[in-house]
Parts: C-alpha cells; structure tokens; sequence
C-alpha cells in the first residue's frame, strides 16, 4: 500500500482542553474495514492510529524490545491492508490485528534468541531495598528471569504472554497461536515452571 509506513504511528495520548468540545467518536471498525478493504486509505489510517498502542505494547511483551516491537507491529498493519479482501469479519479488526501481531512476533522469535527486556512485566521488577544485599539478590534474580525468558520456545513466550500478562483465554491462545488448547495448556505450564525455578534462588 503506497504511504502506509508513511502513514504509521504511534500517537501519544492527547488531552484536550477543558473548554474544548468533545471530540466525535471515531466510525465502528466493521465501516472502517469494509471502506479499507474497498481502497480507502484514510480509512486504514484510522484503523492503524486506534489500534496502534495497543499492538505495540503486546508486541514489546512477546519481544522484549520496543523498537522491534514497532517494526513488527508496522509489518503486521502492511501484510493486512494486503489481506483485507480475506478478512471476512467473523471476529472484529482488532481481534484480527492481535492475531497477525501476535504470529509475526513469533516469527521474530523464531528466528532468533530475543534479547529480553522485562519492561512490559513490571510485576517482575525488583524491588529497591535499603540493604545493598537484598538490592543485590533482587538484581540477581531479574537477570535470572531474563535468561529464564530467554530459554523458552517461541510458542512457551507467546502463549505464557498471552495468558499471564494479557489474560486470555485458552481458547483465544489457541486459535491466535494455531495449537489446540491442551498444547497452549502445556506450554504455559511448562514457561511457569521455568520462570519459577529461576525466580526460586531470590525468593
């Protein structure tokens, strides 16, 4: 699609003033998709500046780093203005993009080992302490889930991801990841294993 990279960003969160009138709600995805499909680019471009965040900040759980994140999540909005003849609209457009994002971010990992960052786990961040030991066992054990990260499959991240950070069903990780539900189940137990044995040592 001639300007979609052009096109594609990731607005901040912009306030109005208070005097301002409120802004129009944006058109339902389904229009905005049919138009889409039909050669409108304003329309995608709608569709890419609403659904953007929030592919980002999934694509930076499953790879650990945001500007890999924003490349996969810019690929992902270009295979799918190519695709949008076969959407066929059984689920919405953002349900559809989670799951294109979601495969690409597989490829990715795929590919290589992920140099991991655990921004987007802040429930694994450790916490400061006034003693320099317990600062030192708390860095010691986030380096430790680091590489606990680093060591799972492609499909153990993306379906541990998927459901402890995003809280999805089994259902919807098997259909998003293409395994059957019992697979999805084995993965996760197999990443919570590992991520605990690591995180054993600091607690």
């Amino acid at each position: 699609m001639p300007g979609v990279r052009r096109q594609f960003a990731y607005p901040e969160a912009e306030r109005a003033p208070d005097d301002s009138p409120p802004r129009p709600a944006p058109p339902d995805d389904g229009l905005l998709s049919v138009r889409a499909a039909e050669g409108d680019e304003e329309a995608f471009a709608v569709l890419v500046r609403e659904h953007a965040p929030a592919l980002v900040g999934l694509a930076t759980r499953l790879l650990g780093d945001r500007a890999e994140a924003e490349d996969a999540v810019q690929d992902a909005f270009i295979s799918a203005w190519r695709r949008l003849p076969e959407f066929r609209r059984q689920s919405s457009f953002g349900t559809w993009m989670y799951r294109i994002v979601t495969n690409r971010c597989l490829n990715v990992l795929r590919a290589r080992r992920p140099v991991t960052s655990l921004e987007a786990a802040g429930e694994f961040a450790a916490p400061e302490h006034d003693s320099p030991e317990r600062v030192t066992e708390a860095r010691d054990a986030v380096r430790g889930m680091r590489r606990a990260l680093d060591d799972l499959s492609a499909e153990q991240r993306a379906c541990w991801v998927l459901r402890e950070l995003d809280g999805h069903s089994y259902e919807f990780i098997a259909e998003t990841v293409g395994i059957s539900q019992e697979a999805v189940r084995a993965r996760v137990f197999r990443a919570r294993r590992c991520l605990t044995r690591a995180l054993g040592a600091w607690r």
